[in-house]
């Protein structure tokens, strides 16, 4: 038998299609999976030992903001140490590329990075720099339409005028055509707010020309969900491409509950579009401070702040009883400023969770000084809480949710399964330890159990630390599959 660089041996095997686990070695040359079976006796050099643990391919994190940090942290051990293999960047309407600014940049692009890192005048250029600088995960990225928009227009409390669309769509078409894998948008936030539907469907119609997908943070998570599903629904329809519903959830105290009527809507949108969805596991959404959301939250907690020193982390209806202000005008002073709201019902956050479609994202604010802990937490959080200790799904249909699915909603080729020719992204696990350590209060603990990742055939993390390499890749939209459009329910 031929030898091969690594032999992981002695593991069960889960290997991200939903399938019964089995007992394999798994044989890695170059940077694929090159055999599965009994290795015991092959060459290999290096062996992994996995007995009494599970190997499960690395996790595909369907929402992330990591545009930037893969070049500030590139062993990105905030993902890594999760067993985060590929991540998917470019979200909510935010993303490095294609754009250049004068000054700083409006809310929310300033949760992924200031005024000097974007940098990037073409979303060819943001690619070929991580080329150059490879991060430790795989970079999968979508051209945000606030970013289009920031490059075009020299306001945004009105519609694009049709020049201004035309400009955005020639970005957006050199976007897809240097590898971005769709369009996304995130028109609750004020860049995008007014924007009509008909601006969004001639961009995504360009998205479907290059056969790629539409990912939205939708216009409204609360009292007006429903609609915003429509809204969503019609622009996938109208523009002819797969439509995925960003950190799909019910926002707001008056509106728990609502998931029933919500993932009915999608289940029936299902029989006759492409229509799928990621989630994060927890009850706290987190994003830039406003007013608006701490009115609708149970409980707000400050991130970052660049007007006030000393309050990452901190509750703001503390800091606003200390200054003896109202937290509106809290709000006021802290910005521009970051916040983790308690906005969600745990009922629905299960309720989503159990849904067959649902892919897992961790909606992670890397930069943040004091992050929501999804950004370490959320991948051992839905194995470890609400696999093994609620047992929502048995681990087999967790992993698929994190890879299998995901790498088929994506087009990822040769990604998201354990199978000879497949790429060698894998994590191996303790199925009986692993859980989410990141908490509230200490956002950035990496989670238990996760005990080796493997990126492109190389390690990089062991025994819980990075290894330092960086074997990661931009994965380019010509490089990978087409979406799958054939996600309808069955009728």
């Amino acid at each position: 038998m031929e030898g091969f660089d690594t032999v992981i041996s002695g593991a069960d095997v889960v290997d991200g299609t939903g399938a019964p686990r089995r007992r394999a070695d798994i044989g890695i040359r170059d940077d694929r999976i090159a055999a599965l079976g009994d290795l015991s006796t092959a060459r290999a050099g290096a062996r992994i030992d996995a007995t009494g643990r599970c190997v499960a391919p690395g996790f595909i994190d369907a929402h992330t903001h990591d545009d930037n940090i893969v070049f500030a942290t590139p062993d990105m051990a905030m993902k890594v140490s999760q067993g985060v293999t590929t991540v998917v960047a470019g979200n909510c309407g935010v993303s490095l590329a294609p754009l250049r600014l004068d000054g700083p940049p409006p809310p929310p692009l300033d949760l992924i990075g200031d005024r000097a890192d974007y940098r990037f005048a073409r979303f060819a250029d943001y690619m070929s720099a991580l080329d150059a600088a490879p991060p430790a995960t795989n970079v999968v990225a979508m051209v945000g339409h606030s970013t289009l928009r920031a490059g075009e227009m020299d306001r945004f409390d009105r519609a694009a005028t049709p020049a201004e669309v035309e400009g955005m769509k020639r970005r957006l078409d050199e976007g897809l055509a240097a590898g971005a894998i769709g369009l996304s948008t995130g028109l609750f936030y004020p860049p995008a707010r007014h924007a009509p539907t008909e601006e969004v469907i001639e961009l995504a119609r360009v998205a479907a020309r290059h056969g790629t997908l539409y990912a939205t943070h939708m216009r409204d998570e609360g009292e007006r969900v429903v609609e915003a599903i429509r809204e969503s629904m019609r622009i996938g329809r109208e523009a002819g491409l797969p439509v995925i519903l960003s950190h799909h959830k019910v926002a707001g105290i008056a509106n728990h509950g609502r998931t029933v009527e919500t993932l009915a809507l999608i289940d029936e949108a299902r029989r006759s579009q492409p229509l799928g969805f990621d989630v994060y596991p927890y009850v706290a959404a987190s994003t830039v401070l406003s007013a608006e959301r701490v009115r609708v939250s149970s409980k707000t907690l400050v991130t970052w702040s660049r007007s006030v020193d000393g309050v990452s982390g901190r509750d703001l209806a503390e800091i606003a009883r200390e200054w003896g202000v109202s937290p509106e005008e809290a709000v006021g002073r802290l910005l521009p400023a970051g916040a983790v709201y308690f906005l969600m019902d745990e009922a629905d956050v299960q309720r989503i969770l159990r849904h067959p479609e649902a892919m897992i994202g961790s909606d992670g604010l890397p930069h943040d000084a004091h992050p929501h802990p999804r950004l370490w937490g959320s991948f051992p959080r839905v194995l470890g809480h609400y696999s093994r200790e609620l047992a929502l799904f048995p681990l087999e249909e967790a992993v698929r949710r994190m890879t299998g699915l995901t790498a088929a909603r994506f087009g990822l080729r040769d990604r998201g399964e354990v199978r000879p020719g497949a790429f060698a992204d894998l994590v191996v696990i303790d199925p009986s330890s692993i859980v989410d350590r990141a908490s509230f209060e200490a956002p950035k603990k990496p989670a238990a159990g996760v005990e080796t990742v493997v990126v492109n055939g190389r390690v990089v993390w062991r025994d819980g630390a990075p290894t330092g390499a960086r074997p990661g890749r931009a994965l380019r939209r010509g490089q990978l599959d087409a979406p799958m459009r054939d996600w309808r329910a069955a009728a």
